[in-house]
């Protein structure tokens, strides 16, 4: 699988083809059967290789066995993380000592990755945008430190007294105490504005903090500094970079625009969600775009880097003003900032790190420079959210180069494995440090050989090391956080978590019930939801947010993450119906999610019912070749009559108001029926039971789902080339009712429904919802059930492929 290989050959490769910590995001429709080959990739992939040469003089270094253990980390990480394709550049004594690509950077998987795959760098912009800004500073064309409204007279934000204040260099260090986003040209604006109108219509725009008190990361501002390089340097901001800063650094992969001539070049990015596969990422341009909109190679970003360290043969910028640029800022009382001139400035073991994080529509990257010790790591991915995970991967190189260079041992790399199923299951539930508190509460589930936890702003996946067999977080948001259980109390680094009660949570408050719901775009949705007694915002895919209330309808995120400082609110038409959300200043209009609450859900079908029927009875089940089980479908309410039963198909209560059985009745291969029938009888203990809607369905039936379901929509119906698990009598769709009422458990979906709210992991909803439906997911798996990912409701039997596909209808199964 690999492409070019990582060695320690000095000559920059050819691409095959012709020519920090993560800050947040841009700080921060294809199916996942792409990213499912990845493992198989890597398992055939070739090993990378060093140079054999001996180092060519006494300050060169040895990365060989460096370079061999990152080899093996990156296949086996991307492989367990389903990374499409990640690119890495390594420079030290002056140079690029090695470079390479891994899996592929087209959806065919035809192109191998390489170090000159180009990728969407994100926030890596802002310090190509800096270094501009630092060149007409050197030219006594812009001041730092005067007032921004002296170079951009028209630049207003809402508060006057403010925007006369706001500096250059405030906006460097995202100091200036405005929004994070434009209402124009924002992150999730796909309208590609320009750039006048996007700093524009921060005219509009509270302030959110006084000029230089505190932090308030800003893709708005630092749009604002390209503005200014625009005016300052007489033509448009991409224009006088490509002039200024990249042709002379080499930078031959690199714009800050759509070029045709790297479109070839450009890797193919991806997107995801908590609760579903990968899914193509949008490919529009940000109105903030000296902010976010660079595309580059890690090749060429490590040229960058020996600009960086003083080591890169063109002088873009006199020592001073780089040294300027890598220095933190300072607080008004003298302590320092987290960022210089655009730069971010942390510590790596003992270390000056100097670097920045992109993360942008379907791509990662990160650039983290030692410039004392003049070593850099340069690395992408084609996957969003995937920083904190790109991080792991560079700080592991600089460690190793750091130990290389001082003739110690490479620290040894660290692996994971899915934690037991035993032991996954006996983690489950809800813990509090502080009960009552949301913010102190998390929550452990499973679902198939996955245990996750829910801790403040992100959904965690919980693994055990291979070496000691402790817990702890690996994921792509990263690695490390330890989990140990005691008893009833789960110890996550040094905070004690009680576990809670098992009970079922609280409806939620009246007022809050029409909040509920989705928002914004499809590549983007903002979703409003409720979490152990509080109103939440999951943004941007991964970030949830507990929600403040600060008036009717108006909410304060919380005093961190992405937005602190700012506010959510909701509004209304004359009727009081809500039509769209206002979030940190950009609008999102309400999303027409599912069907209300009691209604069912129905399709336009495609062809009419007649011509379905005439097609289903012309065709034959595929044919089948292997030795089957015999059938022995079983009743499922002559094992246990207490079973409710609910089948919607010998109705038009269906999704396509049509009726295909003629009967009433649920079977199942016995195996599966006992199986169902034990975990109602389980469930007798907390006053619940099954509902059936739908077991064994002829085949026949399944035929002319297919042909009457939209293209759009397939995910829900099953290919009658390969026939259902329904058609082989191993598959159930159900839900809980209560046994007092009888009544069917309310869900975060209705039965049948074709929307992502019917997504097993769905976020949205109440906690109630999202409660019972877990019960329902944990006790059937417990039994040897599998759900489906599309559906909540529909749940396969272990060893469903023993049986063939069935099409008798009801009336000619004998028991």
């Amino acid at each position: 699988m690999n492409h070019e290989q990582l060695s320690g050959h000095i000559v920059p490769k050819r691409s095959p083809v012709p020519p920090t910590p993560f800050v947040g995001r841009n700080s921060r429709a294809a199916s996942a059967s792409w990213l499912a080959g990845i493992a198989l990739v890597f398992m055939t992939s070739t090993s990378l290789h060093a140079d054999e040469s001996p180092a060519a003089n006494a300050t060169e270094h040895d990365y060989r066995q460096l370079i061999e253990q990152l080899n093996q980390s990156i296949r086996s990480e991307m492989g367990q993380k389903q990374i499409p394709s990640f690119s890495i550049a390594l420079v030290a004594d002056g140079k690029v000592v090695s470079s390479a690509g891994f899996g592929f950077q087209d959806t065919s998987k035809t192109v191998p990755a390489s170090g000159q795959t180009v990728y969407r760098v994100g926030s890596i912009s802002k310090l190509l945008t800096d270094v501009a800004l630092m060149q007409l500073v050197e030219k006594g064309e812009l001041d730092l430190d005067q007032p921004i409204q002296k170079v951009l007279p028209e630049f207003k934000i809402a508060d006057a007294e403010h925007t006369s204040k706001i500096t250059l260099r405030q906006l460097t260090q995202h100091r200036a105490g405005i929004v994070r986003e434009s209402p124009v040209g924002n992150y999730f604006d796909p309208t590609e504005p320009s750039l006048e109108a996007t700093v524009a219509s921060l005219a509009s725009t509270p302030s959110v903090y006084a000029p230089g008190s505190r932090t308030k990361y800003s893709n708005a501002g630092v749009s604002v500094i390209g503005q200014a390089v625009e005016r300052a340097a007489g033509m448009p901001h991409p224009d006088y970079v490509r002039e200024q800063v990249l042709k002379p650094l080499g930078m031959k992969h690199t714009s800050f625009e759509k070029d045709k001539a790297l479109a070839k070049h450009t890797a193919d990015g991806w997107m995801w969600g908590y609760d579903r596969p990968a899914f193509a990422a949008p490919e529009f341009l940000l109105g903030t775009g000296p902010a976010g909109n660079l595309y580059s190679s890690v090749e060429d970003l490590a040229q960058f880097s020996l600009f960086v360290m003083g080591q890169h043969p063109k002088k873009i910028l006199e020592d001073a003003s780089l040294t300027e640029m890598l220095q933190p800022g300072e607080t008004p009382d003298g302590k320092p900032l987290p960022y210089g001139i655009g730069f971010r400035i942390s510590d790596f073991h003992g270390h000056r790190r100097v670097g920045h994080g992109g993360a942008v529509y379907g791509f990662s990257t990160q650039l983290e420079i030692l410039p004392a010790e003049q070593i850099a790591v340069i690395a992408a991915s084609s996957l969003d959210g995937t920083n904190n995970w790109i991080t792991r991967i560079c700080d592991q190189a600089l460690a190793g180069m750091l130990a290389v260079r001082s003739g110690k041992e490479i620290p040894p790399s660290v692996s994971t494995e899915p934690v037991p199923r035993s032991r996954a299951r006996s983690l489950a539930g809800v813990y509090s440090s502080r009960p009552g508190d949301a913010s102190r509460t998390v929550t452990v589930d499973w679902i198939g050989d996955r245990l996750l936890l829910w801790k403040g702003t992100f959904q965690r996946e919980i693994r055990s090391r291979s070496d000691t067999g402790e817990l702890v977080l690996d994921d792509r948001f990263g690695f490390g956080t330890t989990i140990r259980q005691d008893k009833s109390y789960l110890v996550i680094d040094d905070a004690t978590y009680t576990r809670l009660s098992d009970a079922p949570p609280p409806e939620i408050r009246d007022e809050w019930r029409d909040l509920i719901g989705e928002h914004g775009w499809d590549h983007n949705t903002l979703y409003i939801l409720e979490r152990h007694g509080q109103l939440h915002a999951l943004i941007e895919w991964f970030y949830y947010y507990p929600l403040t209330p600060v008036g009717k309808d108006r909410f304060a995120f919380p005093d961190h993450g992405l937005y602190h400082g700012e506010e959510l609110v909701f509004q209304r038409d004359e009727s009081g119906e809500i039509t769209e959300v206002i979030a940190a200043q950009v609008a999102f209009q309400k999303r027409e999610v599912g069907t209300k609450a009691g209604e069912t859900f129905k399709i336009k079908r495609e062809l009419p019912v007649e011509k379905l029927r005439e097609l289903a009875d012309a065709a034959k089940p595929p044919h089948e070749e292997g030795n089957f089980r015999p059938s022995d479908l079983t009743e499922l309410t002559s094992l246990d009559p207490s079973i409710e039963l609910d089948i919607r198909y010998a109705t038009t209560n269906n999704f396509m108001d049509t009726v295909f059985y003629q009967q009433p009745r649920a079977f199942a291969q016995r195996p599966a029926a006992e199986a169902a029938v034990k975990v109602h009888q389980e469930l007798a203990k907390q006053n619940l039971g099954l509902l059936i809607y739908d077991a064994y369905r002829p085949w026949r039936v399944t035929k002319m789902f297919w042909d009457a379901t939209p293209s759009e929509m397939k995910n829900f119906v099953a290919n009658p080339a390969q026939g259902s698990r329904h058609n082989r009598g191993c598959a159930l769709d159900l839900t809980l009712f209560d046994r007092s009422t009888r009544d069917p458990i309310p869900m975060v979906s209705g039965y049948d429904e074709f929307s992502k709210r019917s997504f097993p992991l769905y976020p949205g909803g109440t906690q109630r919802q999202r409660y019972y439906r877990g019960l329902l997911r944990r006790a059937m798996e417990s039994a040897g059930f599998q759900v489906y990912e599309y559906e909540w409701w529909h749940f396969d039997f272990d060893g469903w492929q023993k049986y063939r596909i069935g099409n008798l209808p009801f009336e000619e199964i004998t028991n």
